[in-house]
């Protein structure tokens, strides 16, 4: 059997922790900033946790993380 090969799009736009959740960024912070406030752009850098759906589909691209 040959080696899976990661998709590399997935690769980087998610990262599994530790303890085996996916890790994403936010949306909605590359353009189009000067009407969003302070806050709302400040929350937008934290990382964000994908839901357990969605974290099945992200799993099987990324077959070595």
């Amino acid at each position: 059997m040959p080696k899976m090969k990661t998709h590399r799009g997935a690769a980087k736009r998610f990262k599994v922790t530790k303890s085996g959740k996916v890790k994403r960024a936010k949306a909605y912070k590359s353009h189009i900033l000067t009407k969003k406030s302070p806050k709302r752009k400040r929350n937008l850098r934290k990382a964000a946790m994908m839901p357990k759906a969605e974290e099945r589909r992200i799993r099987k691209v990324l077959p070595y993380a």
